[in-house]
């Protein structure tokens, strides 16, 4: 059954009906000259059905995003003429059959559809972007068609027409079949016109069918004399069958080929012989018709023959030696394109990635909003790409944007754009699709992007954010560009590698994170900042071995503002060198003062967080060496906490690091296995504590994977003599499984939560804090 079920599938249901049904109507014809059909009506059925399938098809073609616009348009004009045939088949049926008798004759009704078919297809084909032409084209193409009219009417008049009796048929008479002929050859030259100079998308192929097709329809002319005592007969029920079918066939081909990318033709001169075969054809037969009969007529006709034939020889020697020069002309021509077109494409692409590049996408954007076909945007930006710079190199960087680019051209369709906007963001341009079509798309596109590849001998697994956003008809490139970036900013604060599709509550979000971000500005000065301590603590005993200090703002409207929204607001706007720069003061002064206060008893170690910003920041150990100079703090009581993306590499934020390390101060990884983990970051960072996240805690007392991953660390830890604080720890049960893993450090709500410097205070001043020191210090 499958066998059966794909072999159906193979059979092109189209193409067989409209073929089938024109085998029966010509098979029905065939028979007719020899037999007098009782029900004439018979044979005149299928011929709506024909103009009905081929209507479906151009209709087809007509919706076809994979298309370009003139040659859906095209389509749709041939589906339109093949809507009118069908009330003129319908009217030429009741001419035949309506009447007290049958007829051939058409009623000027018919005649006036028939004339409005013929004008559409024209219409149609001179609509196409082949026949955009110089008033020296147009001349020629007159003069070609004329030529070939006039040997044509010559020809079919003496070797045919004067040989035919035509009877008292009130329809079929040689001034009616020449009309025919010319038609035809109007229409063939027309076609093949087009087909040979080639229409965008416009198959070639369909174009030769279509030529055919009128070729065979005006060719049936020619049997109507045969049916001047046939009245049951007519060649509508040959022409009809005959054009429809060739239609479908090229319509179907079309639609195969609909995603093949357009055949440049060559631009070549081309030495027109039918204006040649033509004369040779007509003098052929006046030496036909004159020869046999002498005299002086006959070598009146043999002089003008050879006079012509010694013209047409001169005017080819003519023409080759004009041709000889115009081949220098054109080897010039064509190198100066080629020097054109290599300086287009620099202009309008770009030098790393060899795509698109931002002056082109804005253009083409421009032109797709003015064109009114609905079309997605998107943004793409690699996540932490600095990191890749930074760790491995900018040629790294470099192979890893020219990789990205292949891989983003090879998941588009012919017509998509992608253009790089500058350094890593991308954007595609998707025209004709919806919501569903994009998402389809998107899916494939970012399984492509991100499979891991292999750069230098490294394996690298590539990471994209993208926003995308469907066009409006009232948008602007610069609109466009903007609903996706904030849809792009939005996937990227979701977590990264995926899309996401702008919303309008982005753009209120937008709109409060910029007031959100002017407040921060404000709120040093308006001591609207606070820092909250939390403990960490030894294990099993609780005692307290550090703090973390952590920062806190109260808004004067909103209330607490928590961390998670003001820290990514301020990395994002930079603000975060000031806001750290204030935290670390205030943490640095205020362990001095417990360092004054409490001597022996004040905390051992306090930790701050630094950002990847603050490390990049030029002259940021320095400011730090400052500040201990100030505060007089002993530097082996601050410990500096940063993230592995923020050292990841051998840049600028590394070379932060191992600074603060010759100044005394201890180094402590934060969040370690979230990020961009790499176990070469403990050997090549100077660091003394590794804090486990509480992803993996949370895990700890369950047989899975994160309890795997917290024995381990322990092991590596000890191994290269490093703390170990393992962070969220919530609960007894974890606390108890930690120390028992051989965890001595741990922070959490199950020992504390952050606290204010008073209620830390409160804590150093208490005997049994201070009595538990004096042990471990004894």
């Amino acid at each position: 059954m499958p066998e059966a079920h794909r072999a159906l599938r193979r059979i092109d249901l189209p193409s067989t009906m409209a073929v089938g049904l024109l085998v029966f109507v010509v098979g029905w014809f065939l028979i007719g000259l020899g037999h007098v059909w009782s029900h004439p009506i018979v044979g005149w059925l299928p011929l709506p059905v024909i103009i009905g399938i081929f209507v479906t098809e151009c209709h087809r073609l007509f919706r076809s995003t994979a298309l370009d616009r003139d040659t859906r348009r095209f389509w749709g004009r041939a589906a339109l003429a093949s809507a009118v045939l069908l009330p003129g088949v319908l009217s030429s049926m009741a001419d035949a059959l309506g009447g007290p008798a049958l007829s051939q004759t058409f009623s000027t009704r018919t005649e006036v559809l028939f004339a409005l078919v013929l004008a559409i297809i024209l219409w149609a084909l001179l609509r196409l972007p082949a026949w955009q032409r110089s008033g020296s084209d147009w001349l020629r193409f007159g003069l070609d068609t004329t030529i070939v009219l006039l040997t044509g009417g010559v020809l079919t008049w003496h070797f045919w027409l004067s040989r035919l009796e035509f009877g008292s048929s009130p329809t079929t008479t040689p001034a009616s079949i020449l009309a025919i002929v010319g038609v035809a050859v109007v229409s063939l030259v027309a076609f093949l016109k087009v087909a040979f100079a080639g229409a965008g998308r416009l198959d070639r192929g369909s174009l030769h069918l279509l030529s055919a097709g009128v070729a065979l329809a005006a060719s049936t002319g020619g049997v109507a004399p045969l049916l001047a005592d046939r009245p049951y007969l007519s060649t509508t029920l040959l022409a009809v069958p005959f054009s429809q079918v060739s239609g479908v066939l090229a319509a179907r081909r079309q639609w195969r080929n609909r995603n093949a990318a357009p055949v440049e033709r060559s631009r070549a001169r081309r030495f027109s012989v039918l204006p040649y075969v033509a004369v040779a054809a007509l003098y052929a037969t006046v030496l036909a018709y004159e020869l046999p009969q002498g005299g002086d007529e006959s070598v009146i006709a043999i002089a003008a023959t050879v006079l012509t034939v010694l013209v047409v020889v001169r005017q080819i020697s003519t023409l080759r030696d004009n041709s000889r020069l115009l081949d220098t002309v054109d080897t010039s021509l064509r190198q100066l394109r080629a020097y054109q077109e290599e300086l287009n494409h620099q202009v309008n692409h770009d030098p790393l990635t060899g795509i698109t590049n931002r002056p082109a996408y804005a253009a083409g954007l421009s032109a797709q909003l003015a064109g009114g076909e609905p079309f997605v945007v998107v943004l793409l930006d690699l996540d932490d790409f600095k990191v890749v710079n930074d760790r491995h190199g900018h040629e790294t960087g470099d192979a890893l944007l020219r990789a990205i680019s292949t891989r983003l051209r090879q998941s588009l369709r012919p017509r998509d754009i992608v253009a790089r906007l500058g350094g890593d963001e991308f954007t595609l341009l998707l025209p004709g699709v919806g919501m569903d079509e994009a998402e389809e798309l998107l899916r494939g596109l970012l399984a492509t992007v991100q499979r891991p590849m292999m750069l230098g001998g490294r394996e690298m697994a590539p990471r994209i954010s993208a926003g995308v956003t469907l066009s409006r008809p009232e948008d602007s490139p610069e609109e466009l560009l903007r609903r996706a970036d904030v849809a792009m900013y939005a996937a990227k604060n979701a977590g990264g590698g995926r899309w996401t599709w702008f919303d309008p509550i982005m753009d209120s979000r937008a709109d409060t994170d910029a007031r959100l971000g002017a407040d921060l500005r404000q709120a040093i000065a308006r001591d609207e900042l606070f820092l909250v301590y939390q403990p960490i603590v030894e294990l099993p005993t609780g005692r307290l071995a550090g703090l973390e200090t952590l920062v806190r703002w109260r808004h004067p409207e909103h209330g607490l503002v928590p961390p998670a929204d003001f820290i990514p607001l301020a990395e994002r706007n930079g603000q975060i060198i000031e806001v750290g720069r204030w935290i670390l003061e205030q943490a640095m002064r205020r362990t001095a003062a417990w360092q004054r206060e409490y001597g022996d008893a004040a905390p051992d170690k306090v930790s701050v967080n630094v950002s990847a910003r603050q490390l990049n920041e030029p002259g940021f150990p320095d400011e730090v060496a400052a500040l201990l100079a100030a505060t007089g703090l002993d530097p082996a009581r601050l410990v500096i906490e940063v993230t592995e993306t923020a050292v990841l590499g051998t840049g600028a934020a590394l070379e932060a690091v191992r600074r603060l390390d010759e100044l005394g101060l201890k180094i402590a990884l934060d969040d370690f296995g979230t990020g961009q983990s790499s176990l070469s970051l403990l050997v090549d960072t100077p660091v003394s504590w590794l804090k486990v996240d509480k992803s993996f805690v949370d895990g700890v007392t369950t047989r899975s994977p994160q309890a795997v991953i917290v024995d381990g660390l322990i092991g590596i830890t000890r191994g290269l003599r490093i703390q170990a604080v393992a962070e969220g720890v919530e609960t007894a049960e974890q606390a108890e499984r930690l120390h028992a893993a051989g965890y001595r450090f741990a922070q959490g709500y199950h020992f504390a939560r952050p606290m204010p410097d008073s209620d830390v205070a409160l804590l150093l001043a208490d005997p049994a804090h201070r009595e538990s020191r004096q042990t471990q210090l004894i």
